[in-house]
This record gives structure tokens, sequence and C-alpha cells, in this order.
């Protein structure tokens, strides 16, 4: 396959930036859309150039890191699959593919393609950890959980925090994201003894970091590689309004 790439570059977050032409040949239909770009760079390299820089780590669908807006898609055409899942094989040759970074206030450019998540750890890090001792795996077992429950801390926590949401949103919102972290822990015994502080917390440190709200286009849920529902932000809006009486001070 040979195929014509539009690619964002970018020096800094201060740098205006703009889309750069390459030219991706031979590139097999079994490879993934992460090292296709490894070809490219291959290719720059060897001709002294700048290679174009991009997020990986896992290549497994695993860790979140590849953040690229692919055809002005998050994570590109297929549903429910990272950009490092995504192969070559669902593109045809002779196709332009235009390559971008999340776009996002409080996801500022580090360079090309790569952006500035650390807004996600400290929202994390707002809500705090639980204080109770969940011991080792047999202690962990023995507290009764319902299957319902189990099951709906387990979907909200397949979030990979990669940041689609945020990108795909018009808003720039990170609801989806906050609203799986605050729902795997609210559905679980050992995480309600903060629920109150921790949602009140996170929300707070959403806002803080400048996200924007969320007006119900369901973007987020559909460019989402964890297919995360938005039924979270719903409860999560409710476990926000019980609490807000709990604001730290």
């Amino acid at each position: 396959m040979n195929l014509t790439l539009y690619v964002w570059r970018q020096k800094d977050a201060k740098d205006k930036g703009y889309m750069e032409k390459f030219d991706a040949k031979d590139i097999s239909p079994d490879m993934s859309f992460l090292e296709m770009l490894d070809v490219v760079n291959e290719e720059l390299e060897s001709q002294g150039k700048d290679p174009i820089a991009f997020d990986s780590d896992c290549r497994e669908g695993i860790c979140g890191m590849c953040s690229l807006n692919i055809n002005g898609v998050a994570h590109g055409p297929e549903r429910a699959t990272a950009a490092c899942q995504l192969h070559m094989r669902h593109f045809k040759d002779g196709d332009t593919i235009y390559i971008e970074p999340w776009r996002a206030r409080a996801f500022p450019v580090v360079k090309d393609l790569i952006v500035d998540r650390s807004a996600f750890d400290r929202i994390i890090e707002a809500g705090g950890y639980i204080s109770v001792g969940t011991g080792g795996a047999p202690d962990a077992n023995a507290i009764p959980i319902s299957k319902d429950d189990a099951e709906t801390a387990f979907d909200a926590a397949a979030c990979i925090g990669c940041g689609a949401c945020v990108a795909a949103c018009k808003n720039a919102s990170a609801m989806l994201f906050v609203a799986a972290k605050v729902s795997h822990l609210v559905n679980l015994p050992q995480g309600k003894v903060e629920a109150k502080r921790r949602v009140v917390n996170m929300v707070a440190q959403m806002d803080k970091e400048g996200f924007g709200n969320c007006t119900n286009y369901y973007e987020c849920q559909a460019a989402c590689p964890k297919e995360i529902s938005v039924k979270f932000i719903a409860q999560m809006n409710r476990e926000y309004l019980r609490s807000l009486r709990y604001k730290d001070k």
C-alpha cells in the first residue's frame, strides 16, 4: 500500500503548528497504524529529518497512550479500537490520511502529535485514596458484592484514560473520564467511605483544569475505545448533587 499522510507538526504549545505532507510507501495491510508511522519515521531518520513525535507504550489497547485523531476521528474509523490496535487493512491503497493530536485547551501540545494529559492525573489525585484495607485476594473476595454491582464497577474501571472522550467532544468535556473513575469506586463497598468527598473534589479539579461542560451529544461514548457508557455521567451527577454539602473547605 502507498498512502499520503498529512501530519500535524508543532514544536511546542506556543508554536502555531502546521500540516506537513508525507508519503508512506510499501505499507503492509497487516501493520498497525503506529507501525506504519514507525516506517515513515525510519525513512525520515535515514534522510536526517526530524521524525514525527507521537505517544505509544503497550501497543495493546491497554495503556491509552496512542492519542491520535485520524481523519477527524479520535483513534480512527473503527469502533472500540485504540489507534495502536487499528490496522492498515482498514484503509485503501492510495488513501489520504490526516493525523492530528487531541484538540483541547486542557491538553496542550508537547510536540507534534503528543499532548500533555497530566490534567487527568491531577483529577485522579484530587479523588485521593480509599481508606479501606482490602487485604490480599482471599480477603477481598470475602467482601460480599452483588454480581450487578461488580459488573458495573468493572465496566467503569475499563477506562484507560486515553482522552478520546475529550478529543471527540465539541466542548472538550472530561465528564466521561471523571464519571468512569467516580463510578468505579462508588459502586464498590471499599469506595463508599470517601465517596461524597471524592466526587466533589474530582469535579472541582476537572473544572479547574479548564475542561468544558457536557451537553449530551454522546460523541464521547462513540469514540471511547473501551465503550464506556454515558450512564456513568448520570450516576456521577447524582452522586455530585447528593454530596455538595461535603465539599472540603
